[in-house]
């Protein structure tokens, strides 16, 4: 079976934005993948990192200045209204949207929607140490039984704002003056592809011409990071080396390195891409998504996997043979990365599909996952290769699939799913093929 031909009715990439701990922007997203740069260091922004080693994969070239003078310059007076998430993901909308060339003098914005994934963000402690001090007046401890008559007045006036998930969807909207659908999930490593899902069937039916379609996501965050500390199965913590430390598939793997990321997509149907002369990236062939879980609540990472495989495939109506690349989930976690080699193998059989695991780069972001790890597929075979894994050095019986780990390797087809799974089991797929 071979892929349908190109319709004016293809759902197509005509935008790009990523701000990732390898890269901000395209291009330096290719030129580090190509070079085998890894976004894995030692923490430069939390030096009392609740992780093991303080290693994170955070995106050091985002800070408070260039945040305000380059990538949130349009919008610096909100800024304040944003957590750091909030702002890595209007950074990655509002740079899609200036890739995109569209003209928004002239577009009906009635006809531009918003669809964003995100996740429960969390406050730095700090904003706590008011109410904490105040409390402890009241009960002799900083118990919340004083947080009514001392704690909540302490709070900042805009606290709640710069915290909901749903939040850079409504920065985003407001940026672009977008007055189409628009929605927000909360689907953890799983959001990225199902907002791309969400945002197809929404061009399909002809509700939008126009989608702004991404997530932003962090584990690299000083509560989260120490939430995910105390399940001591959860992160990595060796080797020393922090540029090592992530390891998906590999023998010894022990864990995720926390991270941090954000990515955007302008999605079109083809007639209106082409109708204002837009250079396009890819289409969008399908999206699968599958959650399977034990009555006693356990992930069945490999159900989940293939269920959201099967589905994506069937939707694009092609063979597992069609696919050039498969972008592995992969976070490093000894049973679940074995369970998603086992998924790989059943669904695409004899076929030894060249597997590519990102999270070797960037780490684990969260519900920013999806779309920052997409978008390295998306950029490597735009470039002409599939992005190798890294610290693959020693293979795994238990995850018997075709790792990609030499630089430069020329992809066989331009088509790829990228994967993403969540620890409660809920699996998301998107296929794309490059143009």
């Amino acid at each position: 079976m071979s892929l349908k031909s190109k319709s004016a009715q293809d759902i197509v990439i005509t935008g790009v934005g990523i701000v990732s701990p390898v890269g901000i922007g395209l291009s330096a997203l290719t030129d580090n993948l190509r070079a085998g740069t890894t976004g894995i260091s030692k923490s430069k922004f939390f030096p009392g990192f609740a992780s093991p080693d303080t290693v994170t994969a955070e995106i050091g070239d985002f800070n408070e200045e260039t945040a305000k003078k380059i990538y949130l310059k349009e919008v610096r007076r909100s800024i304040k209204l944003m957590c750091r998430d909030i702002q890595l993901g209007v950074a990655s909308a509002l740079m899609a949207l200036e890739d995109s060339k569209l003209n928004l003098e002239t577009i009906d914005h009635t006809r531009m929607g918003v669809e964003f994934g995100a996740n429960l963000m969390l406050s730095e402690p700090a904003v706590l140490g008011g109410p904490a001090v105040a409390m402890s007046e009241i009960t002799g401890d900083a118990s919340f039984k004083g947080w009514g008559e001392a704690g909540y007045s302490k709070m900042e006036p805009l606290w709640l704002l710069r915290y909901l998930p749903n939040m850079p969807a409504c920065h985003i909207s407001i940026a672009s003056d977008a007055r189409g659908p628009s929605n927000s999930l909360t689907l953890d490593e799983a959001s990225g592809n199902v907002v791309i899902g969400e945002a197809v069937r929404i061009l399909q039916r002809g509700a939008a011409d126009i989608m702004i379609t991404g997530a932003t996501g962090s584990y690299s965050h000083p509560v989260r990071a120490l939430h995910l500390a105390l399940v001591k199965t959860l992160l990595a913590s060796s080797p020393a080396e922090p540029a090592r430390r992530s390891r998906p598939f590999e023998k010894d793997r022990n864990g995720f390195v926390v991270g941090e990321g954000a990515g955007t997509l302008i999605l079109e149907t083809r007639a209106h891409a082409e109708a204002r002369g837009a250079t396009i990236y890819g289409r969008i062939l399908s999206t699968g998504a599958a959650t399977c879980v034990n009555p006693d609540g356990e992930p069945r990472y490999q159900d989940a996997v293939k269920g959201a495989l099967k589905a994506a495939l069937r939707s694009a109506e092609i063979e597992p043979t069609d696919i050039g690349h498969y972008n592995a989930h992969a976070a490093g976690l000894p049973e679940a990365d074995a369970a998603e080699a086992r998924a790989i193998n059943e669904v695409f059989g004899s076929y030894r599909v060249p597997v590519t695991a990102p999270k070797s780069y960037v780490g684990n972001s969260s519900a920013g996952s999806g779309l920052v790890e997409l978008m390295t597929s998306l950029a490597g075979v735009k470039a002409g290769f599939i992005p190798r894994t890294l610290n693959y050095e020693t293979p795994d019986p238990a995850c018997d699939v075709s790792i990609v780990t030499e630089p430069g390797v020329s992809p066989a087809l331009k088509t790829f799913v990228s994967m993403n799974v969540t620890r409660k089991g809920q699996a998301a797929a998107v296929i794309i093929e490059v143009e």
